[in-house]
């Protein structure tokens, strides 16, 4: 009778196990690693910008996570995971965040537009120039453009 072997069949089997990462790479840090000539740089997540934000706005304002967690009524281990990007925030708790630091949603938003729009503005003319043939000035705060 012979007997039925389980186990690895082959010596010549590679048993390397696939990685798939849970989350993208994250963004190189401001003056890191600059991307190959041709590839275009990563656009930051919104929760990562958003974040940011809270973070540096709480920092400015010398107050503890504790502190503002209480006034916008969200635990301290939310805000803490809001702040370093790794939740996805509802626009209820973004809105009592920000009045917890003394501003309105519009202001958080407008904060995050600066942030997205800073890494953007060196790409936007060569990508621009690239599709269409001519540069397209970065809008400055302020700028009103109409598009037909």
């Amino acid at each position: 009778m012979r007997r039925f072997y389980a186990g690895r069949v082959s010596s010549h089997e590679t048993n390397r196990a696939r990685v798939v990462p849970l989350r993208p790479a994250a963004a190189p840090a401001p003056g890191g690693p600059v991307p190959a000539p041709g590839q275009a740089p990563r656009e930051p997540l919104w929760r990562d910008v958003v974040g940011a934000v809270l973070r540096r706005e709480r920092l400015a304002q010398d107050r503890t996570l504790k502190d503002v967690a209480d006034a916008a009524r969200i635990s301290v281990p939310y805000l803490s995971e809001l702040e370093r990007g790794r939740k996805e925030a509802s626009s209820e708790i973004l809105a009592a965040t920000a009045h917890a630091l003394g501003f309105g949603l519009a202001d958080l938003l407008a904060l995050s537009h600066r942030e997205l729009v800073r890494p953007a503005r060196s790409t936007t003319a060569r990508s621009t120039t690239a599709r269409f043939g001519r540069t397209v000035g970065a809008a400055r705060q302020g700028d009103v453009r109409l598009a037909a």
